[in-house]
């Protein structure tokens, strides 16, 4: 019965799954996630004011890594848990890469970093209001076929190049100045490290059990990958990157901890406020909102359409269901980042990991959550999976998802430049959101150019004229 009730919820037999694939999706979504609790520490927060390094506001304030920790692990589970709740969709949340890079680089240094997290809290607000007016919702479904299948296509290769970079398969070319290649294969155009091996043997593991259609493939293919991890480590001693060894562990260390239990310190939520509009110059917090709208929402919007197309969840007419309610939590998890001193919460590409696996429910969102909610009080065991060994896992979803290339109408030059834009812009400037705009753009111009205006939704020219003023936001900004 307990059971027939959990179905009936979830919908899980209406949508070809069952409890298993929903649990095994919900495990595999998390581990290829998981990295954001030690990684978002890293990029917001400092163990020490005295670091180099450190991140420090306009006062000279850190935000401590251990609570950012804390406070990261506690909002991608109980947002992720409420999306899967509210809108019945696998699709994970966490703390926006690029949003939290934002925050910390460009924002808490004019600032206290109470008021920069008020300015992501803002941020929400801003969103959720869209959401509540329809503006959002309409601004989803406005969006043509082709440009949908595109972001999937784009979110594929972003998502791969993520896995590349993170295992150090592809990296920064040391003398990028000197040279017109910014980017290279391993260490010196090969692979120097035992870490990258490793992230080798799982890609082509991980690639034999997918096309072989075995089930949990994935999974097997992370937890193999870290168990080999641990064994090597053992023996070579890789040791951990730290920023400055090429040949150590770039995110988590495959070696048996200290200790497995650490009670979390959440101190930093509510830490808050909206003194932003006090400290900087209003226009200067008003373009910052300007940016953290606009790269949340479409975000956001580029993610659940790549999601919802890999999952098979969009209806005939290219639109996802109860995508008000999904929308609205993703809105809500802005708010919640910010309150608690994470950075913007949004729905994570990851997710499609567990796709592969076979998740089509909130069910999967709901382990998930519960994962990351254990993960507050499990730290240092989640840090023995080491990136190399997760990395594969986005490779492979990579590959599923480009093939939805397939439905884009390439003969159409007016689309097809659009089209590519969208896909090649995404992973090239590490961003969803330029990729959209520069499809957004580029899709409207063409289409008025060739005589096809009319077919152009009304939507579409407002949100074109908005990217128009983000990708020019650094003229904008010495302008005031």
């Amino acid at each position: 019965m307990a059971q027939t009730r959990l179905d009936r919820f979830f919908k899980i037999s209406e949508r070809g799954s069952t409890p298993g694939r929903e649990v095994r999706g919900g495990v595999v979504t998390f581990v290829t996630m998981a990295y954001i609790v030690v990684l978002n520490p890293l990029i917001l927060g400092s163990y020490s004011a005295a670091d180099a390094g450190a991140h420090k506001d306009l006062f000279g304030n850190i935000l401590p890594a251990a609570q950012v920790a804390a406070v990261t692990a506690l909002v991608a589970g109980a947002m992720t848990i409420l999306f899967g709740l509210v809108a019945n969709y696998p699709f994970a949340l966490a703390a926006g890469l690029g949003v939290n890079s934002l925050v910390a680089v460009t924002i808490a240094p004019q600032m206290s970093w109470p008021a920069a997290m008020g300015l992501v809290v803002v941020n929400g607000l801003v969103v959720l209001l869209l959401v509540v007016t329809g503006v959002r919702t309409m601004v989803f479904n406005a969006v043509p076929a082709s440009l949908k299948a595109a972001i999937a296509v784009g979110i594929g290769l972003f998502i791969c190049l993520i896995g590349l970079v993170g295992a150090g398969f592809v990296r920064r070319v040391p003398d990028a100045a000197n040279t017109t290649v910014p980017v290279g294969l391993g260490i010196d155009g090969s692979i120097a490290s035992w870490p990258t091996a490793v992230f080798v043997f799982g890609l082509v593991l991980t690639g034999i059990l997918v096309a072989r259609g075995v089930k949990g493939a994935i999974l097997i293919g992370v937890l193999a990958s870290t168990v080999v991890s641990i064994a090597l480590e053992a023996l070579v001693d890789a040791g951990p990157s730290m920023g400055t060894d090429p040949k150590g562990w770039n995110l988590g260390y495959p070696a048996v901890p200290d200790q497995v239990f650490r009670l979390p310190d959440l101190s930093l939520v509510g830490q808050f406020n909206f003194d932003a509009w006090f400290q900087v110059p209003a226009i200067t917090a008003a373009l910052l909102v300007f940016t953290l709208v606009l790269t949340d929402f479409f975000d956001t919007i580029g993610s659940m359409t790549g999601l919802g197309k890999e999952g098979g969840l969009i209806d005939s007419d290219g639109k996802l269901p109860r995508v008000g309610k999904a929308l609205f939590v993703d809105g809500a998890a802005a708010v919640a980042g910010g309150a608690a001193s994470a950075s913007s919460n949004t729905v994570y590409v990851e997710s499609a990991s567990g796709i592969a696996e076979g998740a089509r429910t909130g069910l999967a969102n709901v382990v998930t959550g519960l994962l990351f909610l254990a993960a507050m009080f499990f730290t240092p065991l989640y840090e023995v999976v080491p990136v190399e060994a997760a990395a594969p896992a986005l490779v492979v979803v990579g590959a599923l998802m480009i093939r939805q290339i397939t439905e884009i109408d390439f003969t159409d030059f007016s689309i097809a430049l659009p089209a590519f834009l969208t896909i090649v812009v995404m992973p090239f400037t590490y961003s969803i959101a330029n990729g959209i705009g520069a499809g957004f753009v580029s899709y409207v111009l063409l289409r008025t150019a060739t005589g096809k205006a009319r077919q152009v939704h009304p939507l579409l020219w407002v949100i074109s004229a908005a990217f128009v003023v983000y990708f020019a936001l650094g003229p904008i900004r010495a302008l005031f």
